[in-house]
């Protein structure tokens, strides 16, 4: 099949063409055969539209989802190639950022594999949120460029000239294909700025003219919003994605045979978060352009929009000045004020209006009184939204709160990262369980299997050489195979608490330099990016990469504890983590994680969950039961009850409890001020004992506790694979498979 391809377009033999020539090879087949499965099968679509879709690299995924991958792989070693060198040339798209961006890639794809007609709507980064590099034991922040001439990308010739308060902008349509597991293409439509610019960024910098907006719309995900025009620009970019998005479904629309007045009858726009909230006003300016009145159009787009709420944190609730508005869309300022208009005629609830007292538009607001559906994404945050966060205004409209509890591409997350482990399950249940993931549900027959137990074992094995292998050969890191392989990956922020992670290392090292030596050598894994203006965050980096530092070089305790700091982590990285992870750290303050779907993929991977009752762990528990899972910490009615009572003193815990002084003192000791910034790591510090508004100080001693009992339990290897065997056998509920069902049944209702 691939020889064809090369032979039209390089009149070689595969032996004969460059890995280079191969991949473009294979990106035009894959493309032809995506693009004979496209429908327009289907009355209604689902438009998801979301500031991230964090993609990954999509070669080997789309080979999987075509049927075709083990027929390629075999057609390249007959003639001497191997498709993981070919995978290592793709440049992994810089489309998103975490958990949010991620989320909305494994929907687009299980929308496609079920058969739903849907398609994705966001922006054409140029150069992402940023690449991290470590110099001098600090985050840096680079440009992360990733578009070639030869790419996913599909220009069309779609365009539309695009009005702010002070200039226009002439957009343009890329599309990239969503190729379904042996079902139907869908399209992740990406609008980009014709007059973008790469040149303006400065050197090897993020910085840029954050002002020129004709040329700097598109280049990064998430600008520094530390000033003034960072914080403009954003709202740039996220009324550049709905005004486009909103132009595209409309015209889609019309084209299906709708005359607009039943738009809902044809569309259904999922909002990923407030960052696409304006889809709302700018869909009713359009459609009373088209001759609708104004009430008819808000009540038809309250009958087209739904919302998936994504936190808890008040601060990430999304709340624009009006002066802000006025100056970039000043076309949707008076819709805003006649929604707001709207509610202060019906409520009472100054809580409950989108335009505050201090002059502020409450973006999520807007979207619970004007969308029919309210979304959150594990069963204890939609819990804490119905009866804490959100309570006003689920009094209002308790019809319209539902939960979708998160899920995740288990093809991608187990078929193409641990082929070891998937072809294993294979022998033992069969192919099923790569359409349904509960199916792996079949593996539990096998747990008192001692052979079976051993085989998970070594297969582990086998994942934690392929990873010490690639940190040796990416950082020149030494690890051990042998030792525990311990991991925290997902963006660095203080409610993840990264920082109890750290004192815990610290804890360690003190422990071995007393003599209190581990009998299995453990490593401690971390990958993270930090926000470039989240100073705290970037001090927790600064001080895990001076720990990494010390210990390491320390010949009495680096051979039975190590500590790693991924640099730059993304999707392709934790392809090569998540399989090699034994202990799966989920540790974030209860109450404050919506769901998590990293605790997903190591679940599904084998590795045991080390974590509070928060987010999805509640449900992961409720899977595995208390014996293949490791829970500590204070719960999330306990943690809310703190908040309300503001009786939280970390300093309390600093000076009363003599071991948490001696971890959080040795940020500032001589060893940690002699390979690190003293300024850094004493204004981290002073954090943890004047504010620590993520109570770590809290938790750190039950967590200490349980971690060294699991630590204690992984040395009887047969039970450890059974807890393993476990958390495997019941991770088919977080399918995104499963999720998009229910999001159909409830929300979508396509036909």
């Amino acid at each position: 099949m691939l020889q064809e391809f090369c032979n039209k377009k390089y009149g070689k033999a595969i032996c004969d063409c460059s890995n280079e020539e191969i991949y473009v090879a294979l990106l035009e087949m894959t493309k032809e055969l995506a693009k004979g499965k496209e429908s327009n099968e289907g009355k209604k679509k689902v438009y998801y539209i979301s500031a991230e879709f964090l993609i990954g690299k999509l070669l080997s995924n789309n080979l999987i989802n075509l049927g075709i991958f083990g027929d390629i792989k075999k057609e390249l070693e007959e003639n001497g190639k191997s498709i993981y060198d070919i995978e290592e040339i793709e440049p992994e798209p810089s489309l998103g950022n975490g958990g949010l961006g991620r989320l909305a890639a494994c929907f687009i794809d299980s929308m496609a594999s079920l058969g739903l007609n849907g398609d994705g709507i966001g922006l054409n980064y140029h150069l992402g949120l940023f690449k991290q590099v470590f110099a001098d034991r600090k985050q840096k922040e680079t440009p992360n460029p990733w578009i070639e001439n030869d790419s996913w990308l599909t220009k069309t010739d779609i365009t539309y000239d695009i009005q702010f308060g002070d200039c226009t902008v002439k957009s343009r349509l890329y599309d990239i294909d969503v190729t379904g597991y042996e079902n139907r293409t869908n399209k992740l439509h990406l609008f980009d700025v014709e007059s973008v610019d790469e040149t303006i960024v400065k050197g090897d910098s993020i910085n840029f003219d954050k002002e020129d907006i004709a040329k700097n719309l598109t280049l990064f995900l998430y600008p520094d919003d530390s000033d003034d025009a960072g914080l403009l620009l954003r709202i740039y970019q996220q009324y550049f994605m709905v005004s486009n998005g909103a132009r595209l479904i409309l015209a889609e629309a019309k084209a299906k045979g709708s005359n607009l007045h039943d738009l809902y009858d044809y569309a259904t726009i999922q909002i990923n978060d407030t960052h696409p909230s304006m889809v709302i006003p700018e869909l009713i300016r359009l459609l009373t352009a088209e001759g609708i009145s104004q009430d008819e159009a808000i009540e038809i787009v309250s009958k087209t929009c739904a919302y998936t709420n994504h936190t808890i944190l008040a601060e990430a609730l999304e709340k624009w000045p009006m002066s802000f508005l006025e100056k970039v869309v000043p076309q949707l300022v008076p819709i805003i004020k006649v929604l707001d208009e709207k509610i202060r005629a019906k409520f009472d609830d100054e809580s409950v209006y989108i335009i505050d007292d201090t002059n502020r538009v409450h973006m999520a607001h807007m979207d619970i009184h004007y969308g029919y559906s309210v979304n959150g994404v594990a069963y204890l945050h939609t819990e804490i939204l119905k009866n804490s966060e959100l309570n006003n205004f689920y009094k209002i409209y308790p019809e319209k709160f539902n939960n979708k509890t998160n899920g995740i591409t288990f093809r991608r997350w187990l078929l193409h990262c641990n082929e070891g482990l998937a072809e294993y399950i294979e022998s033992l249940i069969g192919p099923g369980f790569k359409k349904d993931a509960t199916e792996l549900k079949k593996l539990e027959q096998f747990l008192d299997n001692g052979e079976v137990l051993d085989k998970l074992f070594e297969i582990k094995k086998a994942n934690k050489v392929i990873f010490k292998d690639y940190i040796k050969a990416t950082q020149n890191i030494d690890i051990d195979e042998n030792s525990i392989f311990d991991i925290q990956v997902k963006r660095l922020h203080e409610y993840k608490r990264q920082q109890m992670n750290v004192l815990y290392v610290i804890y360690k090292y003190l422990e071995i330099k007393k003599g209190n030596k581990p009998t299995t050598p453990i490593t401690v894994i971390f990958g993270a990016k930090a926000a470039p203006a989240y100073v705290i965050a970037k001090d927790i980096i600064h001080t895990i990469l001076c720990l990494q530092e010390i210990i390491n070089k320390d010949p009495e305790v680096s051979q039975y504890l190590k500590v790693v700091m991924v640099e730059n982590y993304c999707v392709s990285k934790a392809a090569k983590l998540i399989p090699a992870c034994d202990i799966s750290e989920q540790i974030s303050l209860a109450s404050k994680e919506a769901s998590g779907t990293g605790n997903m993929k190591f679940m599904l991977n084998g590795a045991v969950t080390l974590g509070t009752m928060d987010g999805a762990n509640v449900e992961i528990a409720d899977l595995v039961g208390q014996d293949n899972i490791y829970t500590f910490g204070e719960s999330s009615e306990e943690v809310i009850e703190h908040y309300a009572k503001g009786d939280y003193v970390s300093n309390d815990y600093y000076t009363k409890d003599a071991m948490i002084k001696e971890l959080v003192d040795f940020i500032v000791s001589p060893e940690m001020f002699k390979v690190g910034d003293e300024e850094m790591l004493t204004r981290l510090h002073k954090e943890l004992i004047v504010k620590d508004w993520f109570m770590t100080l809290l938790d750190i001693k039950d967590y200490i506790k349980t971690k060294e009992v699991a630590l204690k339990d992984y040395e009887d290897k047969r039970a450890w694979s059974r807890k393993a065997l476990v958390n495997i056998a019941n991770a088919g509920f977080f399918s995104s498979d499963r999720t998009i069902e229910d999001y159909n049944r409830d929300i979508w209702k396509l036909s």
